[in-house]
């Protein structure tokens, strides 16, 4: 019998414990538990990337801080994604209790 190894990056999700965007010091929302960490970290990434743009036009257009704003929810749903991925790759790997053959 063939068994796939949880530890395998392939086979590695979000574990849905990270919360972001407080509203009276309560999370309104947290990652989703069980996505791909290979999807969430690309989603994180185009998070970024368009955070990285808003910033960049927020500088030359200083008649409005919607920009910024925008910038600063997508940078928290960013670090979010990746402090939850970060908590998948540090904890212990389980152990396996099924006897070696």
């Amino acid at each position: 019998m063939t068994t796939t190894n949880p530890t395998e990056p392939s086979e590695l999700k979000t574990i849905g414990l990270t919360p972001f965007i407080y509203c009276s010091n309560q999370p309104l929302f947290h990652v989703t538990r069980d996505v791909p960490l290979g999807d969430a970290l690309a989603m994180a990434s185009d998070f970024l990337f368009l955070a990285k743009e808003l910033t960049r036009d927020a500088a030359f257009n200083r008649d409005t801080d919607r920009h910024i704003w925008a910038a600063h929810y997508l940078t928290a749903m960013s670090k979010a994604v990746v402090d939850d991925v970060v908590k998948v790759l540090e904890r212990p790997a389980a152990t396996n209790t099924e006897p070696k053959k």
